[in-house]
């Protein structure tokens, strides 16, 4: 923290519907500034396709100074489908600062808001509550930028190491404990290909290492196939699965979707000392300016923030606060807001409005 004891947040809005739903994320801050003794100083710097556009770069060297030096760091959404690399991948700082920052476990939670529709019959009485842990700067992902295309063929090689995995599993290992604490299962599932691929038995091998030391976590262990038919059916049957990059990537996307879509889903990139705190979703330049977007993912993400602050801090009334703006949340979706992500009429103002009163 800084010397006056103010939490230092880089904001890092982004392209797209990024500063759209960063306003409101920050207006909740404030809010939580206004009833609590936590006081916040926000730092906006730049990064994006955007940037890139006008000067050659995703971010520069100044908004990773920012990072460095901040204690959480709040991101919109970054890229644009048409501002690509030579090689013609977009722009995607987001994916940078995971790798600059060593942020190895990507969280994905997924949970199932009172009055959100789920495509998945008995949800609402059921309910989801999972999180998605995604190892977040191997795998698949390591390859990124360093892939050998020729004109007969493309290759890209899929990297899993001892000392990331070890730190990854330690992390999840963890978090279902807390949850456990919090009236959760507390349940842990890998989910790999061992029955394929090398590099998923050794996976599988460090994970099976790990649970010898947490013995008080109930673990399962499913082939990524398997699992995706199973969320699918019985999503509620899930407490915490961590994972590859590629499988996490696409897992946390599905599960997404099942508690109403990208712009409910919060997420972080946490590492031993940084973290990065965005919605799951993108830049949706097709709504871009239309006051469509939908702010609770972004706002969410926040709460999130404030969970791991109290966490690194030992800031209870931090931990207090991201458990008020979850509430509110909860309250506003059961009283009827509906945003147009899912066919009602309820846009950016409306939802952040709604949020704010009900802290």
């Amino acid at each position: 923290m800084s010397a006056n004891n103010a939490l230092h947040i880089a904001v890092l809005s982004g392209d797209g519907i990024g500063p759209e739903v960063m306003a409101p994320a920050l207006e909740v801050l404030r809010k939580i500034e206004k009833t609590t003794d936590l006081k916040f100083r926000f730092t906006e710097a730049a990064a994006g396709a955007n940037h890139y556009r006008e000067t050659g770069k995703s971010m520069p060297d100044s908004t990773i100074r920012l990072c460095e030096e901040a204690d959480a760091i709040l991101l919109g959404a970054c890229g644009l489908p048409s501002v690509r690399y030579p090689d013609n991948t977009e722009i995607m700082p987001q994916v940078e600062l995971r790798f600059h920052f060593d942020l190895y476990a990507g969280v994905r939670p997924a949970r199932l808001v009172p009055g959100v529709p789920s495509p998945i019959v008995g949800a609402d009485q059921r309910g989801i509550d999972l999180v998605v842990i995604r190892e977040s700067t191997e795998g698949l992902f390591a390859s990124m930028g360093k892939g050998v295309v020729t004109h007969e063929d493309a290759r890209e090689t899929l990297v899993i190491t001892r000392k990331t995995s070890e730190r990854l599993f330690e992390f999840s290992f963890r978090l279902a404990e807390r949850r456990k604490k919090r009236g959760r299962p507390g349940g842990l599932t890998c989910v790999d290909k061992a029955n394929v691929f090398k590099a998923f038995a050794f996976f599988r091998e460090m994970f099976d290492e790990a649970a010898k030391r947490h013995p008080d976590v109930k673990t399962d262990r499913l082939y990524v196939d398997a699992c995706s038919a199973m969320l699918v059916k019985r999503p509620w049957d899930f407490d915490v699965m961590v994972m590859e990059n590629m499988f996490g990537d696409i897992l946390s996307d599905m599960t997404a979707g099942l508690i109403g879509g990208m712009g409910m889903a919060p997420s972080a990139d946490i590492g031993d000392r940084y973290a990065v705190f965005q919605p799951c979703h993108g830049t949706a330049p097709d709504i871009m300016g239309q006051g469509k977007a939908n702010p609770t993912g972004m706002i969410l993400s926040a709460a999130m923030m404030l969970d791991w602050l109290a966490d690194k801090h030992g800031l209870e009334q931090a931990a207090e606060a991201g458990e008020r703006i979850e509430r509110a949340v909860d309250k506003v979706y059961a009283q009827g807001i509906k945003p147009m992500e899912f066919g009602g009429k309820n846009g950016t103002t409306d939802i952040s409005n709604a949020v704010l009163a009900a802290l």
